[in-house]
């Protein structure tokens, strides 16, 4: 998860920060089998870095994230009430009311926030993941 910030480069490239708190959590989630995956509405080479680095898998280019959400449940054999999803804006409204989890960031759009079952008080991109993975073991 980022901040939703990128910086522009002159020559179009794209950067982003992360928190590298949230990739030791991804890390520890993944010891307890927890599957975890990346959807995002953008095609995006750093997405695809990130996710390959942390070694999950990333769905870009997603324009019904709902839809994407429901094949990897049904692929990962899992339950929509046992699935967290975090998400920060209106695209993803639908795949939050999907989940038994639907987590929001501290700085998510309102819309979110009323819909999730957990509100972190990180900002997106700044230790959401780091304060999933308490929510988790309850530390």
């Amino acid at each position: 998860m980022t901040d939703n910030r990128a910086l522009i480069f002159e020559d179009g490239t794209e950067a982003v920060f992360v928190n590298r708190g949230d990739g030791l959590a991804i890390a520890k989630i993944k010891e307890f089998n927890i599957p975890q995956v990346i959807i995002s509405t953008e095609r995006n080479s750093i997405v695809s870095k990130r996710a390959e680095k942390l070694k999950i898998p990333v769905y870009q280019n997603i324009g019904d994230k709902l839809k994407c959400l429901k094949k990897v449940i049904k692929d990962h054999q899992v339950s929509s009430k046992n699935t967290i999803y975090v998400g920060n804006d209106t695209n993803d409204l639908e795949a939050m009311k999907f989940v038994g989890w639907p987590i929001a960031p501290e700085d998510a759009h309102k819309e979110i926030k009323a819909l999730a079952r957990f509100i972190t008080d990180s900002p997106g991109g700044n230790g959401v993941i780091r304060e999933i993975l308490d929510l988790l073991t309850g530390k």
